[in-house]
């Protein structure tokens, strides 16, 4: 079994490289004690095509490999958690899990626009009091008409003051069935109702635009529920496979920044 990369993995890893020397490294003193990045930033990767490393080109993505994703987390990391986060919470947790769960429409009008990154797409699940027990959610979505009535809080979501799209989770059945009656939705920004605040005075990670995002009586329209009712703990625990990938690769980075 051969292991090593391919020139194609190797000169993505300089082209990565080079930009986090040139766009990232300069600059993240100021970022950190400011507590927030230039959002320049994700248009910049944008443009090397690193919104969409895996994401198939019929998608908008550059059709790569999970190695060559992880290369790009890699080295990210090498330069700060937070934009290694960033690509993370974008491609791991949203935009593989539109390609793995969406309809066709979903698929173009959502994960096309990310994977070119002209949108970011994060990913809502935690909240105040609920994190690895994804059962103690609170926020709900009740069927009304050809829209859900989405009411709730998420915290500690990467990307919240710049992500354009968000995958929501919440309760649409009776909460005693805990995993069952949890579903996912694509919700936007700008739909009335939605707002975001940054958290300030994080410890670590302090350029990552982390923060929480409220629900006020949001009409998500029934063609953005993601996969059926009462698939939201299935769709957030695949979810997390992709992210938990690209976080062990960061670590590998995250070592070679300490070198």
């Amino acid at each position: 079994m051969n292991f090593s990369f391919s020139a194609e993995q190797n000169m993505l890893r300089k082209t990565v490289r080079g930009f986090v020397d040139k766009e990232i490294i300069p600059y993240i003193g100021e970022w950190d004690r400011a507590g927030k990045s230039d959002p320049a930033i994700y248009k910049k990767l944008a443009d090397l095509g690193l919104m969409g490393v895996c994401i198939p080109e019929p998608y908008g993505g550059s059709g790569m490999d999970y190695n060559s994703l992880a290369i790009v987390c890699e080295e990210l990391e090498r330069g700060d958690t937070a934009f290694r986060t960033a690509v993370s919470v974008h491609i791991g947790l949203n935009s593989l899990t539109l390609l793995q769960w969406g309809t066709e429409e979903q698929k173009q009008k959502y994960l096309v626009p990310q994977a070119k990154g002209v949108k970011i797409g994060a990913f809502g699940l935690t909240e105040p009091a609920a994190g690895s027990d994804v059962a103690a959610l609170e926020t709900t979505a009740v069927k009304d008409g050809d829209h859900y009535i989405l009411n709730g809080q998420k915290a500690w979501i990467s990307l919240c003051d710049v992500a354009d799209h968000f995958l929501v989770f919440a309760y649409t059945g009776d909460k005693s069935e805990k995993h069952k009656a949890i579903s996912a939705f694509i919700v936007e920004r700008t739909w009335e109702g939605f707002s975001s605040i940054a958290t300030k005075g994080k410890l670590g990670i302090r350029a990552g635009n982390t923060g929480e995002l409220f629900f006020e009586n949001v009409k998500v329209p029934k063609e953005n529920l993601l996969g059926e009712e009462g698939e939201g703990f299935k769709i957030a625990m695949a979810a997390l496979d992709n992210g938990r990938f690209t976080v062990a690769a960061g670590a590998v980075g995250q070592i070679m920044a300490c070198m």
